[in-house]
């Protein structure tokens, strides 16, 4: 099956750049694939070190002038190639491909991965779906009912979680516990310190500064056994004064980017992910699938990954206070952490592993093509 896959960031991405990676790395045996994304990105550096799969620089213009010429030389490539997909993970790359393929005359299937829960009602994706979709792939039940509320419903919706490489996400040992510890905080770290990791990236709306205004309340016993990391892009100095406002400095570390987000969560107590919008997180998954109890907000797709008080805390979306209640009773330890730890890496083995995720795709592939053929 050859398929030509598409996206539009130009810089770290997230997790659009994580799920076409895994994509491109479960099925690149199965499927003939091409990857045509901008040069400047995450996406296209580590994509060429993936085996048997073509990278091509691909631009996906939002201004009409320079779009028209992309989508003429899109159209060509299109018509020369013949492919059988095109796996659109942008809004802008699948306006690109709609238009490339109206006038070919064996068009591919188009199929699209909404990423985001940005509403779906704008006149761009009306055409989208009338003109430019097959099948949609949701990742996350949220999102799923997001698309059937909207034009998309004419087109056939797969919900498909996302999936990890759960033998190089796993449980870390005691030692390197303390190793990954001693690297982040040197030795002056209590050891009756509760240490809670994101690797969603320093963006406010991912709502850390949420846990760190929690922290802030803390009587002063409590506050100093309390470590906040929260790997990504350096925040700008406004947020960094904010934190030092809050008296949170000696609390909060940032460890800036992290070629492997093991290094962070390995020396976690707990994961959190707080965001105020949310589709799906793979920086939850990531913590679950390293035994992490998880601390996540009501936002979006988020509250799926776990069951509350079960693999971890689900709290409304925005409440420093119920955060507060939370980081207090682990503090005070009403929850045995590892108890919870072990339940949250079953819960990653069931739902999140990556097998799973590059079968689901893979069918959802074959259906797109099956009911495309149908249709002729």
């Amino acid at each position: 099956m050859k398929v030509l896959i598409t996206d539009i960031h130009h810089g770290n991405g997230g997790g659009h750049v994580t799920y076409i990676l895994g994509l491109l790395r479960g099925l690149a045996h199965q499927c003939d694939f091409t990857l045509a994304v901008p040069a400047t990105g995450r996406l296209y550096r580590e994509a060429l070190q993936v085996p048997g799969v073509r990278v091509l620089p691909g631009l996906y213009t939002a201004r009409i002038g320079t779009a028209l010429s992309e989508i003429w030389s899109l159209r060509r490539f299109l018509q020369r190639e013949a492919f059988d997909i095109v796996h659109c993970n942008g809004s802008t790359d699948h306006r690109h491909v709609m238009i490339a393929c109206k006038t070919l005359p064996n068009p591919p299937v188009i199929i699209w991965t909404k990423h985001n829960t940005n509403r779906l009602h704008s006149v761009g994706n009306r055409l989208r779906a009338r003109f430019g979709t097959d099948l949609c792939i949701a990742v996350s039940d949220y999102v799923a009912r997001q698309l059937a509320n909207s034009d998309y419903r004419r087109c056939n919706v797969e919900r498909i979680y996302h999936g990890l490489d759960l033998e190089h996400y796993c449980p870390v040992s005691p030692q390197e516990k303390w190793a990954a510890r001693q690297t982040l905080f040197g030795s002056t770290l209590p050891d009756n310190c509760l240490v809670l990791g994101s690797v969603g990236g320093t963006d406010l709306e991912k709502g850390w500064l949420l846990l760190v205004e929690a922290v802030a309340r803390l009587e002063p016993e409590l506050k100093q056994r309390v470590r906040v990391v929260v790997a990504g892009d350096p925040p700008a100095a406004a947020v960094c004064e904010k934190v030092q406002a809050l008296g949170c400095a000696e609390q909060v570390l940032f460890p800036g980017l992290v070629k492997d987000v093991r290094s962070v969560l390995a020396a976690c107590d707990v994961g959190f992910v707080l965001s105020y919008k949310e589709s799906a997180s793979y920086a939850c998954y990531e913590s679950l699938a390293l035994g992490l109890p998880v601390l996540i907000s009501n936002a979006g797709g988020l509250p799926e990954s776990i069951e509350h008080l079960y693999e971890g805390w689900v709290v409304p979306c925005g409440d420093v206070g119920a955060i507060e209640a939370h980081v207090r009773d682990m503090l005070c330890q009403k929850y045995c952490l590892q108890t919870v730890g072990r339940r949250a890496r079953k819960r990653a083995e069931k739902r999140f592993d990556a097998q799973r995720f590059s079968v689901d795709t893979y069918q959802a592939y074959l259906k797109a093509r099956a009911l495309s053929a149908s249709a002729y």
